[in-house]
Protein backbone atom coordinates (compact mmCIF):
# COMPACT_ATOMS: atom_id res chain seq x y z
CA UNK A 1 0.00 0.00 0.00
CA UNK A 2 0.92 4.19 -0.51
CA UNK A 3 0.69 5.90 2.62
CA UNK A 4 -0.70 8.86 1.54
CA UNK A 5 1.26 11.86 2.29
CA UNK A 6 -0.47 14.66 4.62
CA UNK A 7 -1.82 17.61 2.61
CA UNK A 8 -2.25 16.12 -0.87
CA UNK A 9 -5.14 16.73 -2.61
CA UNK A 10 -7.07 14.20 -4.87
CA UNK A 11 -8.29 16.07 -7.93
CA UNK A 12 -10.76 13.88 -10.19
CA UNK A 13 -11.62 14.68 -13.50
CA UNK A 14 -14.81 12.21 -14.99
CA UNK A 15 -16.89 9.83 -13.60
CA UNK A 16 -15.92 7.49 -11.20
CA UNK A 17 -17.76 4.46 -10.72
CA UNK A 18 -17.04 4.05 -6.94
CA UNK A 19 -16.44 6.09 -3.99
CA UNK A 20 -13.16 4.84 -3.07
CA UNK A 21 -10.30 5.18 -5.71
CA UNK A 22 -7.49 2.13 -5.71
CA UNK A 23 -4.02 3.52 -6.06
CA UNK A 24 -0.89 1.08 -5.61
CA UNK A 25 1.44 3.17 -7.80
CA UNK A 26 2.44 6.45 -7.35
CA UNK A 27 5.32 8.79 -6.72
CA UNK A 28 5.10 12.26 -4.58
CA UNK A 29 7.36 15.27 -4.85
CA UNK A 30 9.02 15.73 -1.77
CA UNK A 31 7.95 19.42 0.50
CA UNK A 32 3.75 18.17 0.67
CA UNK A 33 2.78 20.44 3.05
CA UNK A 34 -0.87 21.71 4.11
CA UNK A 35 0.52 24.66 2.39
CA UNK A 36 2.29 23.69 -0.81
CA UNK A 37 -0.19 20.36 -1.78
CA UNK A 38 0.41 18.59 -5.02
CA UNK A 39 -2.64 17.79 -7.00
CA UNK A 40 -3.27 14.70 -8.96
CA UNK A 41 -5.52 14.52 -11.82
CA UNK A 42 -6.98 11.04 -12.76
CA UNK A 43 -8.60 10.41 -16.12
CA UNK A 44 -11.76 7.94 -16.39
CA UNK A 45 -12.15 6.48 -19.73
CA UNK A 46 -15.16 7.18 -21.61
CA UNK A 47 -17.15 3.67 -21.22
CA UNK A 48 -20.58 2.91 -20.06
CA UNK A 49 -20.14 2.49 -16.00
CA UNK A 50 -22.85 1.07 -14.26
CA UNK A 51 -24.44 3.82 -12.49
CA UNK A 52 -28.19 3.75 -10.52
CA UNK A 53 -30.33 4.18 -13.38
CA UNK A 54 -29.15 1.23 -15.40
CA UNK A 55 -30.55 -1.93 -12.77
CA UNK A 56 -33.38 -2.76 -14.58
CA UNK A 57 -35.17 -1.57 -18.50
CA UNK A 58 -37.58 0.25 -16.35
CA UNK A 59 -36.50 2.90 -14.93
CA UNK A 60 -35.53 6.63 -16.63
CA UNK A 61 -32.29 8.30 -15.82
CA UNK A 62 -33.30 11.98 -14.51
CA UNK A 63 -32.09 12.90 -18.63
CA UNK A 64 -35.42 11.11 -19.52
CA UNK A 65 -32.73 7.84 -20.97
CA UNK A 66 -33.41 3.97 -20.52
CA UNK A 67 -30.16 2.66 -20.57
CA UNK A 68 -31.11 -1.02 -20.72
CA UNK A 69 -32.39 -0.26 -23.91
CA UNK A 70 -29.24 1.71 -25.18
CA UNK A 71 -27.35 -1.97 -24.20
CA UNK A 72 -29.39 -3.96 -25.99
CA UNK A 73 -28.93 -1.27 -29.29
CA UNK A 74 -25.08 -1.37 -28.93
CA UNK A 75 -25.18 -5.30 -29.45
CA UNK A 76 -26.60 -5.05 -32.38
CA UNK A 77 -23.06 -3.07 -33.25
CA UNK A 78 -21.38 -6.27 -31.99
CA UNK A 79 -22.62 -8.28 -34.61
CA UNK A 80 -21.60 -8.88 -37.92
CA UNK A 81 -23.28 -6.87 -40.85
CA UNK A 82 -26.56 -7.65 -42.68
CA UNK A 83 -28.22 -5.78 -45.76
CA UNK A 84 -31.60 -5.61 -46.82
CA UNK A 85 -32.57 -4.05 -50.33
CA UNK A 86 -36.32 -3.80 -51.31
CA UNK A 87 -37.22 -3.41 -55.04
CA UNK A 88 -40.87 -3.17 -56.91
CA UNK A 89 -40.98 -6.75 -57.26
CA UNK A 90 -38.18 -8.45 -54.75
CA UNK A 91 -36.17 -8.47 -51.56
CA UNK A 92 -32.71 -9.28 -50.88
CA UNK A 93 -31.29 -10.41 -47.90
CA UNK A 94 -27.06 -9.94 -47.89
CA UNK A 95 -25.45 -11.01 -44.35
CA UNK A 96 -21.71 -12.00 -43.31
CA UNK A 97 -21.11 -15.20 -41.07
CA UNK A 98 -18.69 -15.43 -38.33
CA UNK A 99 -17.24 -18.41 -37.25
CA UNK A 100 -15.83 -18.46 -33.58
CA UNK A 101 -12.66 -20.57 -34.05
CA UNK A 102 -11.02 -21.81 -37.48
CA UNK A 103 -12.34 -25.36 -36.52
CA UNK A 104 -15.46 -24.20 -35.96
CA UNK A 105 -18.81 -23.70 -38.21
CA UNK A 106 -20.33 -20.49 -39.60
CA UNK A 107 -23.23 -19.10 -37.77
CA UNK A 108 -26.36 -19.07 -39.27
CA UNK A 109 -27.51 -15.26 -40.17
CA UNK A 110 -30.54 -15.38 -42.27
CA UNK A 111 -33.57 -18.03 -41.22
CA UNK A 112 -36.49 -18.34 -42.93
CA UNK A 113 -40.05 -17.94 -41.17
CA UNK A 114 -42.33 -19.21 -44.08
CA UNK A 115 -42.11 -19.43 -47.80
CA UNK A 116 -43.11 -15.77 -48.83
CA UNK A 117 -40.50 -14.12 -45.27
CA UNK A 118 -37.68 -14.71 -43.37
CA UNK A 119 -35.09 -12.41 -41.28
CA UNK A 120 -31.54 -11.30 -41.36
CA UNK A 121 -30.05 -10.92 -37.59
CA UNK A 122 -27.49 -8.73 -36.26
CA UNK A 123 -26.41 -9.24 -32.01
CA UNK A 124 -27.65 -12.49 -29.96
CA UNK A 125 -28.36 -15.07 -31.75
CA UNK A 126 -30.06 -16.88 -29.57
CA UNK A 127 -32.19 -14.17 -28.99
CA UNK A 128 -32.93 -13.94 -32.93
CA UNK A 129 -34.06 -17.94 -32.74
CA UNK A 130 -36.68 -16.97 -29.62
CA UNK A 131 -37.98 -14.21 -31.75
CA UNK A 132 -38.05 -16.35 -35.65
CA UNK A 133 -39.53 -19.06 -33.29
CA UNK A 134 -42.59 -16.72 -32.64
CA UNK A 135 -43.02 -15.46 -36.41
CA UNK A 136 -43.36 -19.02 -37.11
CA UNK A 137 -45.82 -19.55 -35.07
CA UNK A 138 -47.71 -16.34 -36.15
CA UNK A 139 -47.01 -17.70 -39.54
CA UNK A 140 -48.65 -21.16 -39.27
CA UNK A 141 -51.51 -19.76 -37.03
CA UNK A 142 -52.34 -16.85 -40.13
CA UNK A 143 -52.69 -20.20 -42.57
CA UNK A 144 -54.63 -22.31 -40.04
CA UNK A 145 -57.40 -19.84 -39.23
CA UNK A 146 -57.45 -17.27 -41.98
CA UNK A 147 -55.62 -19.70 -44.70
CA UNK A 148 -53.62 -16.74 -45.62
CA UNK A 149 -50.14 -16.02 -45.67
CA UNK A 150 -48.84 -13.92 -42.47
CA UNK A 151 -48.35 -10.15 -43.76
CA UNK A 152 -45.31 -8.78 -43.56
CA UNK A 153 -46.01 -5.48 -41.70
CA UNK A 154 -48.34 -7.69 -39.49
CA UNK A 155 -45.31 -10.18 -38.63
CA UNK A 156 -43.09 -6.74 -37.71
CA UNK A 157 -45.42 -5.37 -35.69
CA UNK A 158 -45.76 -7.70 -33.85
CA UNK A 159 -42.08 -8.83 -32.53
CA UNK A 160 -42.23 -5.11 -31.96
CA UNK A 161 -44.95 -5.26 -29.78
CA UNK A 162 -43.50 -8.71 -28.16
CA UNK A 163 -40.16 -6.57 -27.72
CA UNK A 164 -41.82 -3.40 -26.41
CA UNK A 165 -43.15 -5.40 -23.19
CA UNK A 166 -39.71 -6.18 -21.76
CA UNK A 167 -38.95 -2.31 -22.27
CA UNK A 168 -41.76 -1.69 -19.15
CA UNK A 169 -41.61 -5.31 -17.50
CA UNK A 170 -39.50 -5.14 -14.17
CA UNK A 171 -37.20 -8.48 -14.38
CA UNK A 172 -37.04 -8.74 -17.89
CA UNK A 173 -34.48 -7.51 -20.54
CA UNK A 174 -34.48 -6.00 -23.86
CA UNK A 175 -33.70 -8.43 -26.51
CA UNK A 176 -29.94 -7.75 -27.63
CA UNK A 177 -30.55 -8.41 -32.05
CA UNK A 178 -31.43 -6.59 -34.41
CA UNK A 179 -33.44 -8.07 -37.90
CA UNK A 180 -34.04 -6.74 -41.38
CA UNK A 181 -37.65 -8.86 -42.18
CA UNK A 182 -38.06 -9.02 -46.02
CA UNK A 183 -41.22 -10.68 -47.14
CA UNK A 184 -43.62 -10.70 -50.41
CA UNK A 185 -47.61 -10.66 -49.89
CA UNK A 186 -50.57 -9.23 -51.41
CA UNK A 187 -49.33 -5.21 -50.68
CA UNK A 188 -45.55 -6.13 -52.87
CA UNK A 189 -42.20 -6.30 -51.87
CA UNK A 190 -41.36 -5.12 -48.09
CA UNK A 191 -38.35 -5.02 -46.10
CA UNK A 192 -38.69 -3.93 -42.48
CA UNK A 193 -35.66 -2.93 -39.68
CA UNK A 194 -36.61 -4.02 -36.29
CA UNK A 195 -35.11 -2.72 -33.59
CA UNK A 196 -34.87 -4.15 -28.92
CA UNK A 197 -36.43 -0.74 -28.18
CA UNK A 198 -39.79 -2.23 -29.95
CA UNK A 199 -39.15 0.42 -33.13
CA UNK A 200 -40.31 -1.09 -36.74
CA UNK A 201 -39.51 1.22 -40.04
CA UNK A 202 -40.19 0.19 -43.92
CA UNK A 203 -37.06 0.69 -45.68
CA UNK A 204 -35.85 0.86 -49.40
CA UNK A 205 -32.43 -0.25 -48.44
CA UNK A 206 -31.11 -0.75 -44.52
CA UNK A 207 -28.32 -2.66 -43.24
CA UNK A 208 -27.48 -3.50 -39.08
CA UNK A 209 -24.25 -4.74 -37.24
CA UNK A 210 -20.63 -3.83 -37.22
CA UNK A 211 -20.00 -1.15 -39.43
CA UNK A 212 -22.89 -0.78 -40.97
CA UNK A 213 -22.81 3.31 -41.71
CA UNK A 214 -20.71 2.43 -44.98
CA UNK A 215 -22.90 -0.07 -46.16
CA UNK A 216 -25.75 2.35 -45.95
CA UNK A 217 -23.80 5.25 -47.43
CA UNK A 218 -23.50 2.41 -50.46
CA UNK A 219 -26.99 2.47 -50.32
CA UNK A 220 -28.31 5.96 -50.19
CA UNK A 221 -25.98 6.98 -53.25
CA UNK A 222 -27.46 3.81 -55.51
CA UNK A 223 -30.51 4.17 -54.16
CA UNK A 224 -32.32 5.26 -57.55
CA UNK A 225 -30.81 2.81 -59.07
CA UNK A 226 -31.41 -0.02 -56.76
CA UNK A 227 -35.42 1.08 -57.20
CA UNK A 228 -35.38 0.57 -60.91
CA UNK A 229 -33.63 -2.74 -60.94
CA UNK A 230 -36.06 -5.55 -62.78
CA UNK A 231 -33.97 -8.33 -62.28
CA UNK A 232 -32.44 -10.41 -58.87
CA UNK A 233 -29.37 -10.10 -59.81
CA UNK A 234 -28.25 -6.88 -59.59
CA UNK A 235 -30.14 -6.72 -56.54
CA UNK A 236 -27.66 -9.02 -55.24
CA UNK A 237 -24.36 -7.22 -56.75
CA UNK A 238 -25.79 -4.16 -55.20
CA UNK A 239 -26.33 -6.13 -51.83
CA UNK A 240 -22.88 -7.38 -52.33
CA UNK A 241 -20.96 -4.54 -52.57
CA UNK A 242 -22.78 -3.32 -49.65
CA UNK A 243 -21.36 -5.81 -47.42
CA UNK A 244 -18.41 -5.69 -48.54
CA UNK A 245 -17.64 -1.87 -47.48
CA UNK A 246 -18.72 -3.39 -44.14
CA UNK A 247 -15.57 -5.62 -44.29
CA UNK A 248 -12.22 -4.76 -42.74
CA UNK A 249 -8.64 -4.20 -44.53
CA UNK A 250 -8.18 -7.96 -43.94
CA UNK A 251 -11.22 -9.84 -44.54
CA UNK A 252 -12.48 -10.29 -48.27
CA UNK A 253 -16.56 -12.08 -48.77
CA UNK A 254 -16.24 -15.83 -49.90
CA UNK A 255 -18.56 -18.21 -50.14
CA UNK A 256 -18.49 -19.46 -46.68
CA UNK A 257 -18.61 -16.33 -45.04
CA UNK A 258 -21.74 -15.01 -47.39
CA UNK A 259 -25.59 -15.64 -47.12
CA UNK A 260 -27.76 -14.42 -49.94
CA UNK A 261 -31.67 -14.85 -49.50
CA UNK A 262 -34.12 -13.73 -52.59
CA UNK A 263 -37.72 -13.42 -51.78
CA UNK A 264 -40.95 -11.61 -54.03
CA UNK A 265 -43.29 -12.26 -57.19
CA UNK A 266 -43.51 -15.64 -57.99
CA UNK A 267 -40.19 -16.35 -56.41
CA UNK A 268 -40.04 -17.97 -52.76
CA UNK A 269 -37.81 -17.32 -49.72
CA UNK A 270 -34.82 -19.36 -50.55
CA UNK A 271 -31.45 -18.91 -49.35
CA UNK A 272 -28.14 -19.83 -50.73
CA UNK A 273 -25.79 -20.56 -48.79
CA UNK A 274 -21.41 -21.74 -49.41
CA UNK A 275 -21.36 -22.94 -53.48
CA UNK A 276 -24.43 -21.50 -54.36
CA UNK A 277 -23.41 -17.98 -53.44
CA UNK A 278 -20.13 -18.35 -55.76
CA UNK A 279 -21.83 -17.14 -58.49
CA UNK A 280 -23.11 -14.12 -57.15
CA UNK A 281 -19.51 -13.29 -55.78
CA UNK A 282 -18.29 -14.36 -59.46
CA UNK A 283 -21.16 -11.64 -60.73
CA UNK A 284 -19.71 -9.18 -57.91
CA UNK A 285 -15.90 -9.81 -58.88
CA UNK A 286 -16.58 -9.36 -62.81
CA UNK A 287 -19.03 -5.75 -62.32
CA UNK A 288 -16.18 -4.59 -60.21
CA UNK A 289 -13.48 -4.67 -62.55
CA UNK A 290 -15.96 -3.59 -65.32
CA UNK A 291 -16.13 -0.62 -63.14
CA UNK A 292 -12.37 -0.20 -62.49
CA UNK A 293 -11.51 0.07 -65.92
CA UNK A 294 -14.08 2.22 -67.26
CA UNK A 295 -12.34 4.81 -64.21
CA UNK A 296 -9.53 4.29 -65.75
CA UNK A 297 -10.84 4.99 -69.46
CA UNK A 298 -12.01 8.35 -67.94
CA UNK A 299 -8.65 9.20 -66.28
CA UNK A 300 -7.23 8.26 -69.56
CA UNK A 301 -9.41 10.57 -71.50
CA UNK A 302 -9.44 13.21 -68.84
CA UNK A 303 -5.80 13.60 -68.75
CA UNK A 304 -5.87 13.63 -72.87
CA UNK A 305 -8.15 16.82 -72.72
CA UNK A 306 -5.80 18.42 -70.20
CA UNK A 307 -3.02 18.02 -72.50
CA UNK A 308 -4.90 19.33 -75.52
CA UNK A 309 -6.16 22.32 -73.12
CA UNK A 310 -2.71 22.74 -72.66
CA UNK A 311 -1.28 23.01 -76.37
CA UNK A 312 -3.70 25.23 -77.23
CA UNK A 313 -2.60 27.65 -74.39
CA UNK A 314 0.28 26.93 -75.14
CA UNK A 315 -0.60 27.63 -79.21
CA UNK A 316 -1.97 31.08 -78.07
CA UNK A 317 0.56 32.50 -76.20
CA UNK A 318 3.15 31.95 -79.08
CA UNK A 319 0.08 33.65 -81.70
CA UNK A 320 -0.07 36.78 -79.21
CA UNK A 321 3.89 37.08 -78.70
CA UNK A 322 4.75 37.02 -82.35
CA UNK A 323 3.03 39.98 -83.79
CA UNK A 324 5.37 41.47 -80.96
CA UNK A 325 8.11 40.46 -81.85
CA UNK A 326 7.80 41.69 -85.35
CA UNK A 327 6.53 44.93 -84.73
CA UNK A 328 9.51 45.26 -82.16
CA UNK A 329 11.98 44.63 -85.21
CA UNK A 330 10.14 46.78 -87.87
CA UNK A 331 11.47 49.65 -85.34
CA UNK A 332 14.79 48.69 -84.64
CA UNK A 333 14.98 48.60 -88.44
CA UNK A 334 13.72 51.86 -89.26
CA UNK A 335 15.37 53.79 -86.51
CA UNK A 336 18.71 52.08 -87.71
CA UNK A 337 17.43 53.34 -91.25
CA UNK A 338 16.31 57.11 -89.63
CA UNK A 339 19.88 57.38 -88.18
CA UNK A 340 21.65 56.66 -91.46
CA UNK A 341 20.21 59.27 -93.14
CA UNK A 342 20.97 61.71 -91.02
Amino acid sequence: MVEWPPGLLLWCTGVATSTTVSLTELEFDSGVSLENPNFITLQFKPHMFRNNYDNDSVTYSPTGRLFQVEYALEAIKQGSAAVGIASANHVVLVALKRNAEDLGSYQKKIIKVDDHMGIALAGLAPDARVLSNYLRKLAMNSRLVFNRPLLTSKAAMSIADKAQENTQLYGSRPYGVGLLVSGWDETGAHLYEFQPSGSVLEYYGAAIGARSQAARTYLERNLEVIRESQDIESLVVHGLNALRDTLSQDMELTFRNTSVSVVGKDQDFVIYEDEDVQKWLDKLDSTSNARNNNDDDDDEDDDDDSKKEVKEDTDAVVKDEAPADESASNTQTENADKMETD
